[in-house]
């Protein structure tokens, strides 16, 4: 199946699908679609969310569903009231020109009468929560004795929202006779229990490697001190001027506070949790959707089935404590073939689970440096910039109030006006970041100490190798960049670090000696701060102490990393 014209689909169903500009099917459509077309055998597919899941499962629905039996012959199962909805309009887009084919979507939160009074009419396919349909069904209301499809949508999220009992309820109401759909992106035991008990030898589809990541995601982290956080939080926000994306935390609590921090602070954020009423959750996912908000601040449980296609970016401002839980923040954005970011915010304990997640997600990690108050200023300046190099002029419209504008700012030249445009809009982050302190922690690489002798205290008898960077005091460089340098050059954490010295002009450093060549072929392009930064190797018997001590009364002298940790 190369298009969805040779998967043997209705002309209306084609006709619908055309209008919605499908043209090429996604892997798991082209794997699921043929399929469930040409067999009812039971079905386990594993893709990540945002993969066109529900036209795998829905297209076939639709085509196997008979509008002239006015009986629910497919239940749809999926974990929140927002992945209801959506797959309800998406399968109503599907049949749009089937005629007589009802869908209804009951969940929690809306009026029970209704949707009763609309599975009366005859609905022949259900789309719901498992806690409203269970409900539907004890009353009587929702009769599913004549199913023919059940699929469980996001399984995995089903189960960790404490579903399992409901399923269990729902799953041992229906007939004998069904198809049995399972969609999920990690396979969990208690998914395999599921299936094992409920499904008969299921064909089995996995698009991706199981358990991994989106393809389209990179993967940052920050290390930072844990008081920090929300300062990094900000920065990372401001470098990216640009971003749409949901920052997760660990508890409601926090949620609300970080959101009202941001807010407070002039972000366009707001706060999604399980304290706020179902009016206040859909004002809130409406803003996000429309993206009358940037940044939605989010615990695990209530982004659950939110479902936006062009996110650039998850922010884990708390790190979650199981491997899916990260796979499932992670794959809400690179989605549709668009690219995406997640970026972890951690302090030096938890480097061991980046590792973990380096291996389950099967990508490289890579470490982010937290950027500098200049780095912020220097971005949003030129965001500011090119916001007002395309910005659509109407002549006819300000032509009448042109000549009082040039006799207002006839006083000022040029250069002079474009300093009083820019200052309008960006003195608030000058003012800001100008006394900006280096967020980031002495970075994971070893710092090394020397004693008199001039061996490594912690790693007896390694030999150094000396050289000096073109950036110092001046630069505002501070050992722990230095050393945060070398480790993005030389892509380790495991090189050990020696004595760094901080001259006005320029930085010296020693490192193992064993590694001096890669060194040199790493640094080459290498900048800071637009920068480039030079880089040679000297003697390692030189001394620079005596010449550091003669900048103490400019304030430039540093002490070296060893001294940095004596102190502390």
């Amino acid at each position: 199946m190369h298009n969805f014209l040779e998967a043997g689909l209705s002309p209306k169903i084609l006709q619908a699908v055309a209008e919605l500009g499908f043209e090429n099917p996604t892997p798991i459509q082209k794997a699921v679609i043929p399929k469930l077309l040409s067999s009812d055998k039971d079905l386990i597919a594993q893709a990540q969310t945002g993969t066109g899941k529900t036209a795998a499962f829905g297209l076939p629905i639709i085509a196997k569903t008979d509008p002239k039996l006015y009986k629910t012959q497919a239940l749809i199962l999926c974990p929140t009231r927002e992945l209801c909805m959506q797959i309800t309009g998406d399968m109503n887009d599907f049949s749009k020109y089937t005629e007589d084919l009802k869908i209804t979507a009951v969940f929690g939160g809306a009026s029970m009468d209704k949707q009763i009074r609309l599975l009366k009419e005859g609905s022949q396919i259900v789309v719901g929560t498992p806690g409203r349909v269970l409900d539907l069904i004890n009353r009587k209301k929702l009769i599913i004795n004549n199913i023919k499809f059940l699929v469980l949508d996001e399984a995995d999220e089903m189960l960790s929202m404490g579903f399992k009992d409901d399923l269990n309820a729902i799953l041992a109401d229906t007939p004998e006779e069904k198809q049995v759909l399972l969609f999920s992106a990690t396979m969990s035991d208690e998914i395999k229990s599921i299936a094992k008990t409920y499904m008969k030898s299921p064909d089995e589809i996995s698009v991706g490697n199981k358990n991994k990541g989106a393809e389209n995601v990179e993967h940052y982290y920050y290390v930072v001190h844990a008081k920090d956080r929300y300062e990094a939080l900000k920065r990372i926000s401001d470098i990216n001027p640009d971003i749409y994306g949901i920052i997760f935390c660990r508890t409601r609590e926090e949620t609300r506070l970080i959101a009202e921090k941001l807010m407070h602070d002039g972000y366009n954020a707001d706060a999604l949790h399980g304290d706020l009423s179902q009016a206040q959750r859909d004002n809130v996912m409406n803003r996000f959707r429309v993206k009358h908000l940037q940044l939605l601040v989010a615990t695990d449980v209530a982004a659950r089935g939110l479902d936006v296609t062009d996110l650039t970016h998850i922010i884990n401002y708390d790190m979650p404590d199981e491997i899916g839980l990260y796979i499932h923040r992670s794959g809400r954005t690179g989605r549709a073939g668009k690219s995406g970011k997640s970026i972890s915010i951690i302090h030096s304990r938890e480097l061991s689970k980046i590792h973990i997640l380096e291996r389950q997600v099967g990508k490289k990690f890579e470490r982010k440096m937290v950027p500098s108050g200049i780095e912020v200023c220097e971005k949003q300046l030129f965001k500011l910039i090119d916001k007002v190099e395309n910005i659509e002029v109407n002549e006819s419209q300000i032509e009448q109030f042109l000549p009082a504008v040039y006799k207002k700012l006839s006083w000022l030249d040029r250069e002079e006006l474009i300093k009083h445009f820019v200052s309008v809009e960006f003195n608030r982050f000058l003012a800001y970041y100008e006394s900006a302190a280096d967020l980031n922690t002495v970075p994971a690489g070893k710092i090394e100490t020397k004693s008199d002798t001039g061996k490594n205290k912690r790693g007896r008898g390694t030999t150094f190798a000396r050289f000096a960077i073109s950036v110092g005091a001046k630069h505002k460089i501070t050992p722990p960049r230095i050393i945060g340098i070398i480790n993005e050059r030389l892509q380790s954490r495991e090189v050990n670090i020696g004595k760094i010295i901080i001259m006005d002009k320029f930085s010296i450093f020693d490192i193992d000696k064993d590694y001096q060549d890669e060194v040199i072929e790493s640094f080459k392009g290498a900048t800071f701060e637009k920068r480039a930064l030079e880089i040679e190797q000297i003697d390692s018997r030189q001394n620079f102490e005596r010449s550091s001590r003669s900048d103490r009364s400019n304030g430039t002298e540093r002490r070296d990393s060893g001294e940095r940790k004596r102190r502390r």
